[in-house]
């Protein structure tokens, strides 16, 4: 009788047999690993440095890494952040003070890097600047929001993209002849197997393992798009959105809403509700619309918003996806202005350019004697004593700073109150100029 433990093990799944063992493996990405790009010339520099790898599931952040290893000649430990801990980080560190004490280099993996709170991201700081090892963090977050700026200061940031249908259409062929090579896979079919997998390969290979299988116990040579949806579990239906990019689909939510439509918001919504994407996600863009777009014209606008992703985070799906279609319903029908939009932009670029000035001494808070002695607050105007409470003609800029009117308002909703009232309030400052 054979010995149950001597049994050959199951086979890899596919996606891990598919995996690219070389770059010009690699599908996809041609922004990145094209002739003259920033990833493949860090390839052929074979001169490693910490990156931040930023994309949807299913793009090669993974196996751009191993392969990066494999070129640096380093070596490559993994960890992720839904499951590592400060124990998983501290060895992942001893191993790396290890090898290099042996003349080898190390490359970190860190999936899910924003996953990793504040204080774990920055334990990585001191061994990435002493050149223990070389940090490669996979986020499908922005890492703008997610990732510490003293750790983003020390990476690259490499934005990765969902895979074009032509390039799923590759790998699809690829791998039918690695894992099925007599089966035929019908023009339809092939399409609703690449709108099923929205651009993520690892999904596309998951589904066709499945029909795979499914095309044997049917005795079957050939798959149609019957056969298909026949075989296909009902929550991966859902995903059927031929093709279409996911960013693509939060541009159209977006511009949407900024157009007024409300039914062309819901529909985005409702598509991208469907398609799997995070609800919480969408509140979060919601958010940002809500600020953008409608901004000083409906001020209401930003509480529901916010409201609508609280109501989503107590109840949660289905039940709270309806408070996040009321936000976008609002949203779409408030009046619009995007002036506290432009002017932020505005005035951070001027910052960005000015030299650092000095806060003027009025303005300054006088704490303590010696500050009251150096001026500190001395020719301060207390608004609330003058009438109107305003003190016009009153400067708040450093001195010698040009004259700027970053923020407009809007003629529409609130904002056209608030323009009314910085008129007035203009007037009283030309008034007072000649006592200034």
């Amino acid at each position: 009788m054979a010995d149950l433990f001597d049994a050959d093990p199951p086979p890899a799944p596919l996606a891990e047999r598919m995996r690219p063992q070389t770059l010009d493996q690699v599908i996809g990405q041609r922004q990145l690993l094209g002739p003259g790009k920033p990833l493949r010339l860090a390839f052929e520099s074979k001169t490693p440095h910490s990156m931040i790898l930023w994309g949807p599931p299913g793009v090669g952040k993974t196996t751009l890494a191993r392969l990066m290893a494999q070129g640096f000649e380093a070596e490559f430990l993994a960890i992720s952040a839904v499951l590592a801990g400060v124990k998983e980080i501290r060895d992942a560190v001893a191993r790396a003070q290890a090898l290099r004490a042996g003349g080898r280099r190390t490359i970190l993996f860190v999936d899910e890097v924003h996953r990793f709170n504040r204080a774990q991201q920055d334990a990585f700081l001191p061994y990435v600047e002493q050149g223990v090892l070389t940090f490669i963090g996979a986020t499908t977050e922005n890492p703008s929001f997610e990732v510490n700026s003293a750790l983003l200061s020390r990476a690259q940031v490499y934005v990765l993209e969902s895979l074009t249908a032509e390039e799923l259409g590759t790998l699809l062929e690829r791998a039918r002849r690695v894992e099925c090579p007599q089966l035929q896979i019908e023009d339809a079919a092939r399409s609703r197997m690449i709108g099923f997998a929205d651009g993520d390969a690892r999904r596309l290979m998951n589904l066709l393992e499945q029909i795979a299988v499914a095309a044997r116990a049917a005795a079957r040579a050939n798959v149609d798009a019957e056969f298909l949806e026949a075989a296909l579990a009902r929550d991966l239906r859902r995903f059927d959105k031929g093709g279409e990019q996911f960013y693509d689909q939060i541009s159209a939510l977006h511009k949407s809403v900024r157009g007024s439509s409300p039914d062309a918001a819901l529909y985005w919504l409702v598509r991208m509700l469907d398609g799997g994407a995070d609800p919480l996600y969408l509140g979060r863009r919601i958010v940002r619309m809500a600020i953008e777009d409608i901004g000083l014209a409906d001020p209401r606008a930003l509480d529901i918003a916010l409201n609508a992703c609280a109501t989503y985070e107590r109840l949660g799906s289905p039940e709270g996806e309806l408070a996040l279609a009321q936000a976008v319903v609002f949203l779409a029908c408030s009046a619009k202005s995007n002036a506290v939009y432009v002017a932020y932009n505005e005035a951070r670029r001027f910052v960005q350019k000015d030299a650092t000035r000095p806060v003027p001494l009025a303005l300054r808070n006088a704490p303590t004697r010696l500050m009251e002695n150096l001026g500190y607050g001395r020719e301060y105007r207390y608004a609330h004593d003058e009438p109107h409470a305003y003190a016009a003609g009153a400067n708040y800029f450093p001195e010698g700073m040009p004259p700027v009117e970053w923020y407009r308002p809007s003629d529409r909703g609130l904002e056209a109150r608030i323009a009314e009232k910085l008129r007035f309030l203009r007037s009283l400052d030309a008034q007072a100029a000649p006592d200034q």
